[in-house]
């Protein structure tokens, strides 16, 4: 269930490139970017003391990305921001001339815009950020979805005018079928995956995802010694990561990997020593996390970043989608409102990292072993709200909109 960093880079600095993408100045020009989208607006930190109680800790802290962008998905921040950084840097090349963030609207650089088709594949909620960033700048946009995305998540990228394309199989077959026909029509991957040759654009994804964690340490204050967050090909776990090595230096929390045990590409590959590539199982109810190969970049930041590795299950997920949406039923022993929790709306990907503490928090082995103590301070991020509203409700026997009104 846990596996501590065993890689020889553990805890040595980033690559310089890596840490150019991830560092706090680079996090400030995302912000510059977010100063220009009148929609933005912080997503909250929200603190729950009865789960900390639950868990024996000190303190628990949630940045509840269910409301980015109005896209319910922390993902909103990634796909858009790169998608404007290309447009804009085309534009500059075109023009001879620097293009900041403030020319997004100008008629000369939709123009170019236009001239743009930008294109991944998605589970889902990347897919939606890339969509939403290329209406917002006026490119084209192709997106390429796997047998496994649902109508209801598919509809939700349509809306933003972007071209759907089903691809049979999986995530990694659709990875496979957009890098193909975007080659063959001379169209953009942004992609929120590295393989080698293809670095640069998934590290501007991971570079939009900084604005958050600059928000949430602006937030907490007082730094948490512990962070569990979960991962796919491992992009948001790298961007955390590699910030937080960053921007606390030897002072940084212990970094926990958390992943479904159906799709454990990343901790099979701390196992290994090098990049794995797991086979395809029985599909994860966590389906934005159901990946099979890590982000190289992802991987490099990880390795030197990660201090342990674990795996939830299925019913760890939908135990914390539960348990969040029902905090003061779950602890009905908590009778004091100074110390219940909030309601949180947090899809089947959204509350894992949780999960993963709730599994830590019942073994006294594990906790010795990242040092998890009563004094601990915990940081993780609900990734996703009811980005599915269909089954979250089938889940969790709530409506999304009822939860929301009881937080």
């Amino acid at each position: 269930m846990l596996f501590a960093n065993p890689d020889p880079a553990h805890r040595q600095p980033l690559d310089p490139a890596d840490a150019a993408i991830l560092d706090p100045a680079a996090a400030d020009d995302v912000a510059r970017y977010l100063a220009y989208r009148p929609d933005h607006a912080p997503t909250p930190l929200r603190a729950l003391p009865a789960l900390a109680a639950a868990c024996g800790v000190a303190a628990i802290h949630v940045k509840d990305e269910s409301s980015r962008f109005g896209l319910g998905s922390f993902k909103a921040l990634g796909g858009a921001y790169a998608v404007v950084r290309l447009v804009l840097e085309e534009a500059a090349r075109r023009f001879g001339r620097p293009v900041g963030y403030e020319a997004m609207t100008a008629p000369d650089v939709r123009a170019v815009a236009r001239t743009m088709t930008v294109a991944c594949a998605t589970d889902g909620n990347h897919g939606r950020s890339v969509a939403q960033g290329a209406q917002l700048i006026g490119a084209r946009c192709a997106i390429f979805v796997h047998a496994g995305v649902s109508d209801v998540r598919v509809a939700a990228i349509a809306r933003f005018g972007a071209e759907m394309i089903r691809v049979d199989g999986t995530y990694d077959d659709a990875v496979t079928e957009a890098t193909r026909v975007a080659a063959a029509r001379g169209w953009l991957i942004v992609s929120d995956t590295s393989w080698p040759g293809y670095e640069r654009i998934p590290g501007l994804v991971m570079q939009g995802y900084t604005a958050m964690m600059r928000e949430a340490v602006q937030a907490l204050g007082e730094p948490p010694s512990h962070v569990f967050m979960q991962a796919g090909v491992g992009g948001l776990a790298a961007a955390a990561a590699g910030y937080l090595a960053q921007h606390y230096g030897a002072d940084r929390p212990t970094f926990v990997v958390v992943e479904p045990d159906r799709a454990a590409c990343l901790y099979e590959t701390a196992r290994a020593g090098h990049l794995v590539k797991v086979p395809h199982g029985a599909p994860t109810v966590m389906a934005m996390l159901e990946c099979y190969e890590p982000s190289l970049i992802a991987w490099r930041v990880l390795s030197r970043t990660a201090d342990a590795f674990m795996t939830v299950g299925e019913d760890d997920a939908v135990a914390m989608m539960n348990r969040l949406a029902r905090p003061r039923r779950q602890d009905p022993a908590i009778v004091d409102p100074a110390i219940a929790d909030p309601a949180i709306v947090a899809g089947e990907s959204g509350g894992a990292g949780l999960a993963g503490l709730a599994r830590i928090a019942g073994d006294a082995a594990a906790r010795t072993a990242i040092g998890l103590g009563a004094d601990a301070r915990v940081f993780a991020i609900n990734t996703e709200g009811a980005t599915d509203p269909v089954l979250y409700r089938t889940l969790t026997g709530l409506d999304p909109a009822s939860v929301v009104k009881e937080s």
